[in-house]
């Protein structure tokens, strides 16, 4: 019989510190690497919900998340391309958190994982 050692952890942080955990939380079970910069885009993008790109550029150059508009149309396709968002539309595109990541934005959040490591046995 295995011995299961439990750790409960119990923390009330602000919204923010929620959403990051939500994306930190998805990105590490897939295998996603992102930079601090690239949470904090995502993040303000999970608060935003779907916004037009350009807009969008300006609003994260503003809070001085990336330094120029390009840099963040950069970030914004890497992320693209590793299924972090979705971009819709043609002519005035507009992007989205993938709803796959299932982040909570709104409320009260609480978060309970039960994450059980298990290690290999062999035979």
């Amino acid at each position: 019989m295995a011995i299961v050692t439990n750790v409960d952890l119990k923390l009330r942080v602000d919204v923010n510190k929620t959403i990051k955990y939500q994306i930190l939380t998805y990105c590490f079970f897939n295998n996603i690497l992102i930079s601090n910069t690239d949470l904090d885009f995502l993040s303000e993008l999970s608060l935003i919900s779907k916004i037009e790109i350009s807009k969008f550029c300006d609003l994260i150059t503003n809070k001085n998340i990336f330094k120029s508009p390009q840099s963040a149309r950069n970030a914004i396709s890497k992320a693209e391309k590793k299924n972090l968002l979705i971009k819709t539309g043609t002519n005035k595109k507009t992007i989205t958190i993938n709803k796959n990541i299932n982040v909570q934005t709104r409320g009260l959040v609480l978060l309970n994982y039960k994450i059980l490591g298990n290690e290999s046995q062999e035979a």
